[in-house]
């Protein structure tokens, strides 16, 4: 069964799967960056003498940033599992993307993605990386130069969301069975910044409700 035919991307085994697999691996950052910070303060303390300090500090200040940064990433991972319970996986060959900032973005923007608005699938609808929080892998396969190999790897994406909202944006392993790297796109052309209404997109209370179930709550409804 295609990961599309399942009624919400959680109940594809194999998402659930590489859900909670993020979730270890980000929580053994998290271990692993505060083992090293208290690591590097017990050499300092024990076996160096206090002029190593000035070489020590900078590692103990990377190993704390990292640790800090591990903290907010967890908030983010249970809010993709909510978007993924309620919206179904679609698949998406050659979707357009770019690194360039989109004038009609409002706010930060680290790389976007067109998607077609479920209500009029002739208009597409940019959606952007919000963070740059991980979005280096992604960025790498987006650029102009990235080798043939590597633009391969994201010429089908999977979206669970709505493109007129939020969504959760992976890339499918080699076989194509599992998906991988999720981040979430974000719309920031005009809800957001209060030039148009997601009822102009097409949304119907239905929409709207749904994309409350996922924790969306749009600007002007």
């Amino acid at each position: 069964m295609s990961p599309a035919d399942h009624p919400v991307a959680w109940e594809h085994p194999p998402t659930r799967r590489a859900w909670l697999r993020q979730l270890a691996v980000n929580a053994l950052g998290l271990v692993g960056w505060v083992a090293l910070w208290f690591a590097l303060l017990a050499v300092l303390s024990i076996f160096l003498s206090p002029g190593y300090a000035i070489a020590i500090a900078p590692f103990l200040v990377y190993a704390f940033y990292r640790a800090f940064l591990q903290v907010f990433v967890f908030p983010a991972i249970f809010r993709m599992r909510r978007t993924l319970q309620v919206y179904p996986w679609h698949l998406h060959s050659d979707a357009p993307r770019g690194l360039a900032d989109r004038t009609d973005v409002v706010g930060r923007q680290y790389g976007w993605f067109e998607f077609p608005n479920p209500a009029r699938p002739e208009e597409r609808l940019p959606m952007v990386f919000p963070r740059h929080w991980g979005v280096g892998w992604w960025s790498r396969r987006m650029a102009p130069r990235a080798t043939p190999e590597l633009k391969a790897q994201i010429g089908v994406v999977w979206l669970a969301g709505d493109p007129r909202f939020i969504g959760v944006l992976a890339a499918p392993s080699s076989d194509g069975s599992t998906p991988r790297r999720f981040r979430f796109l974000h719309q920031q052309t005009g809800a957001d910044g209060g030039r148009i209404s997601v009822t102009d997109w097409g949304a119907t209370v239905e929409d709207i409700e749904r994309g409350h179930r996922a924790g969306i709550r749009p600007a002007r409804p």
